[in-house]
């Protein structure tokens, strides 16, 4: 779903001739190592990429390596089984679970931002962020930074950024790979990737053809995707285009009552429902260092096209949406009396366009945005990594809808938020970091939570107060073959943007609910155990609570208080590897569970998945096998013993890759 944002204070971006200008002038940008050495780059908390000692407080970092040794097929499910981020099954029989950083439940997609290569693809609708549209051979680095991150994000970056990089430095010449695999439920993955270097221009391409049956009737998915990479390097930076298409087609199951799961969990509510998503993205990239600044900006178009064919309501939806971004920036890195010193600046513009068609609605939506931001990061004591940094963003927003069939009169309302945030690193002792952060960050209504509403007047904004404490442990000065880290978070937010159940009769309606808090522990762990075995574990524990008004103390809905996340990984060295993941999530409340009167709760469940792979010269051949136990549940549900949408039974998956 998508609409056209509102171009009144914004301006007039022409995506393909923007772009041509931008790589004639060299002016703008994407990343770049600092020092000419790739093994080096690391892309930072301040959207350029850096050196190691610039690298984000307190991230997690899933790397290339990781993912091929899982075995997974696509981005959402690295983040979740490597990054330990918990997800709940999706409604579309797709991969793109709803990623939940910090425990905000059915609205976790509008508490966090995804970015891939320097471009936001958020929406402003309530809908998730499609990850599996992305090439998984091409991704190069994830980096999931938890907590507020307003200031360099904007709007929804309360619980956290997840950021996607997808590859930069291709190795020169040519070189390839094909891919294919088959598994239960007729599932089928067929890639091919291939790279080309010829003097300063690079290119690389990959296309893929996914699809199953699932493991619920009428939940067929299937999936065709492109993407095209070209760069060009030149003295002092380099600019490019990225471009990147997909097409969906997806069965629509429906939701289960209690009773028809534990009757049948792969039964269908909605035997002839379906629908369509397709997406196609373009984002120019180019880069320039002028003395001691470094240039860099993103231009990007995205359109979205949806249809839902809800035949069981007699029903057809239609969503035809687009979205421009361009978001110049500059930083730099000078020496502050023996000090290392990165400033940056830089200013994000978006426009959003929707169109509806709908027996119930044709409405026209748009958003535009506009938002200036400057931080800055002082290494003060580098024997000792102390790094302090403080920034802060203004940002503005016009939003424009009208209705006819809807009934909604025309709307113009702007509004306008700030966002702060102070950060510290200390490295205590030669094994010993600790850091604290602190700041406020905020996110408005989108278009689908203002249409419903419980006021006369758009939702208010709403913002959160942010704080977090952390440490990192080694087991030696410089080595992160054993790593601990701890941190410990809360977000006290006013005015959080919630579906209400309870209000309109009993019919529901969105609503700024009175004051909320997330608070909580996290920890993360990594060991060499021995020649050869690697393992690593995440945990979150949060409490989501009403922390005032009639609903104080009850618990928000649809959020496990713990999730436990483990891996452990064999690479003896010999051409064999193995991976084995579990992970268990706590019981939660039923999505419709606002006043907490359910008797009963969304069970706990463990689930585990396993990984051993050969090579044979060229080849790699694996056998994956996912949740092995072949366990019954489910964590998605909307309301009390209803709403389910059950997960995904034990699948079988044999695989081959040649590389060249």
């Amino acid at each position: 779903m998508h609409t056209a944002a509102s171009t009144r204070g914004a301006p007039a971006i022409k995506p393909i001739a923007l772009a041509c200008a931008i790589v004639l002038s060299l002016s703008t940008g994407a990343v770049r190592a600092q020092d000419g050495n790739p093994s080096t780059v690391v892309i930072t908390g301040a959207r350029f990429p850096s050196v190691e000692t610039l690298r984000p407080i307190g991230a997690t970092v899933i790397t290339q390596d990781d993912i091929r040794r899982a075995g997974v097929n696509d981005v959402n499910s690295a983040i979740r089984k490597i990054g330990g981020v918990f997800g709940r099954q999706s409604l579309d029989s797709s991969p793109d679970f709803a990623l939940d950083l910090r425990g905000f439940g059915t609205n976790s997609a509008q508490n966090m931002v995804i970015m891939v290569d320097g471009v936001r693809l958020n929406e402003n609708e309530l809908a998730n962020t499609v990850l599996s549209t992305i090439p998984i051979d091409t991704v190069e680095r994830i980096e999931i930074t938890r907590g507020g991150s307003s200031v360099l994000y904007g709007e929804g970056a309360t619980g956290g950024i997840i950021q996607i990089t997808t590859r930069r430095n291709v190795a020169g010449g040519l070189h390839g790979s094909v891919f294919a695999e088959g598994g239960s439920f007729h599932e089928h993955d067929l890639r091919a990737q291939l790279s080309q270097t010829a003097g300063n221009v690079s290119a690389d391409i990959a296309v893929a053809r996914q699809g199953s049956n699932n493991y619920r009737r009428n939940s067929d998915f299937d999936q065709t995707t492109a993407s095209l990479n070209v760069q060009t390097r030149f003295t002092g930076g380099r600019a490019g285009i990225h471009i990147e298409s997909a097409r969906q087609d997806s069965r629509l199951p429906g939701s289960l009552s209690l009773a028809q799961f534990d009757a049948d969990p792969r039964q269908a509510s909605t035997p002839n429902d379906f629908g369509s998503l397709n997406t196609d993205r373009a984002n120019v990239f180019a880069e320039y260092r002028l003395g001691a600044v470094d240039l860099a900006a993103d231009l990007s178009h995205r359109e979205r096209n949806v249809r839902s064919n809800y035949l069981s309501f007699g029903s057809n939806n239609a969503y035809d949406g687009r979205q421009d971004q361009f978001s110049p920036r500059a930083r730099w890195l000078s020496d502050v009396g023996g000090m290392l010193n990165e400033l940056v600046g830089g200013v994000d513009f978006t426009r959003w366009k929707r169109k509806t068609t709908a027996s119930f609605s044709s409405a026209d939506a748009s958003q535009s945005s506009k938002a200036v931001y400057l931080r800055d990061e002082l290494r003060f004591d580098p024997a000792h990594d102390g790094r302090i940094a403080l920034g802060a963003r203004h940002e503005n927003f016009d939003k424009n809808v009208v209705d006819v069939v809807g009934g909604v009169a025309p709307e113009d309302r702007s509004q306008s938020q700030n966002a702060w945030e102070a950060q510290a690193s200390y490295r205590v002792h030669p094994l010993v970091e600790v850091y604290a952060k602190a700041g406020q960050s905020y996110r408005v209504a989108n278009v689908d939570e203002n249409g419903y509403r419980s006021s006369a007047d758009i939702l208010k904004a709403q913002t959160s107060h942010d704080l977090e404490l952390g440490t990192t442990l080694r087991h030696a000065p410089g080595d992160d073959s054993r790593t601990l880290t701890a941190r410990v978070f809360r977000h006290r937010l006013d005015n959080e943007i919630f579906y209400d159940p309870t209000l309109n009769g009993g019919w529901g309606a969105n609503t700024n609910l009175d004051p909320t808090e997330r608070k909580g522990v996290e920890i993360d762990a990594e060991a060499a155990l021995a020649a050869g075995w690697r393992a690593s574990a995440h945990l979150q524990h949060v409490i989501a609570h009403f922390t005032d008004g009639p609903n104080a103390g009850r618990e928000l809905a649809l959020v496990p208080k713990n999730v436990v996340t483990a891996r452990l990984a064999w690479v003896p060295g010999n051409g064999q590897s193995a991976d084995v993941g579990v992970q268990w999530v706590d019981s939660q409340r039923y999505g419709g569970d606002f006043s907490n009167a359910c008797g009963a709760r969304i069970p706990s469940y463990t689930t585990l998945d396993a990984r051993y792979s050969i090579k044979l010269g060229a080849w790699d051949v694996a056998a994956t096998g996912l949740n092995l136990a072949d366990r019954r549940y489910f964590s998605n549900a909307f309301s009390c013993k209803g709403g389910i949408y059950p997960s995904d039974g034990r699948q079988l998956k044999l695989s081959a890759r040649y590389d060249f």
